[in-house]
């Protein structure tokens, strides 16, 4: 791996962990046809990192009213206060964003099982994801627009979204894509759809890198720092654009935009890892 392949891997991580068109999937392709090898988890892990950091500043009013009213919580029921009925929208979200991400729990025992087509050096798998992607993006487009906000929320919305974010570790889903749409099918506002959906993927990218990260360093692979960083800041650079054009484009409807392009690049996807299969041919990008 060098500097040009980190750069192409933090813009593909930075756009695409925010567009709806699956940023592991993309990692996964990219990294297919770019013959990353052994050092292919550190470094998703330190894009996904970067792209955190995209997610805490575009969000920061938001997450911080909520860091404080989980601490306010507490007061509250120590003081006889708490009402679940008469929760500020802060307050709601932060107990939704915990009970979503309260799904993944029982998952993270099944994760090889995900994360085992990654790196499986075929594509077919991620081509068929990336057409249910393009489904879920057609679907929302075509839903009824709810007016429901976040002091509104319920729990059988934060569980369908959860459900979904579930679905999404699978490379090819993409997670923002599938739970703004499960937001959107729940009545959500298309800013709280998207503000939900991007707040709830903190907890699921930190507590994955985390996890991973001790399988990274005792898959012995060899680690250039300084790659690593720069890949992380590209990813936080290009992650923050991302958000803002993913705001902009759902406010104006056009989010059959990414369902036409997960459509073709799936089926680009098919296509290419079935030749690959019948001729026993890999296609590389030589950089």
């Amino acid at each position: 791996m060098d500097y040009i392949s980190i750069i192409i891997q933090g813009i593909i991580q930075g756009l695409t962990e925010f567009l709806p068109v699956s940023s592991s999937g993309h990692l996964s392709v990219a990294q297919h046809f770019m013959n990353v090898g052994e050092e292919s988890l550190i470094t998703s892990i330190f894009l996904h990192l970067g792209t955190l950091v995209a997610v805490f500043i575009a969000f920061f009013p938001t997450i911080w009213g909520m860091i404080k009213e989980f601490f306010l919580t507490f007061k509250d029921i120590f003081t006889g206060k708490f009402s679940w009925k008469n929760m500020n929208a802060n307050r709601r979200m932060m107990f939704m964003v915990i009970i979503s991400t309260a799904l993944l729990v029982p998952v993270y025992f099944f994760k090889d099982f995900f994360t085992g087509f990654e790196g499986d050096n075929d594509i077919i798998f991620e081509g068929a994801a990336f057409l249910f992607t393009a489904l879920l993006l057609f679907m929302s487009d075509k839903c009824i627009k709810g007016n429901k906000t976040g002091d509104k929320m319920k729990i059988g919305d934060a569980v369908t979204i959860g459900a979904m974010q579930c679905v999404a570790l699978f490379p090819g889903v993409s997670r923002s894509g599938s739970t703004t749409a499960a937001g959107l099918f729940c009545g959500l506002t298309k800013e709280t759809a998207v503000t939900f959906s991007f707040i709830l993927g903190i907890p699921a990218i930190l507590g994955g890198s985390v996890l991973e990260i001790g399988d990274a360093v005792n898959s012995g692979a060899i680690l250039n720092w300084s790659e690593l960083l720069i890949g992380a800041a590209v990813a936080a650079i290009v992650g923050l654009l991302a958000i803002t054009l993913v705001k902009w484009l759902l406010k104006n409807d056009r989010f059959k935009i990414f369902g036409i392009y997960t459509l073709l690049l799936g089926l680009a996807c098919i296509g290419i890892g079935a030749y690959e299969l019948a001729t026993g041919s890999h296609f590389i990008i030589i950089l």
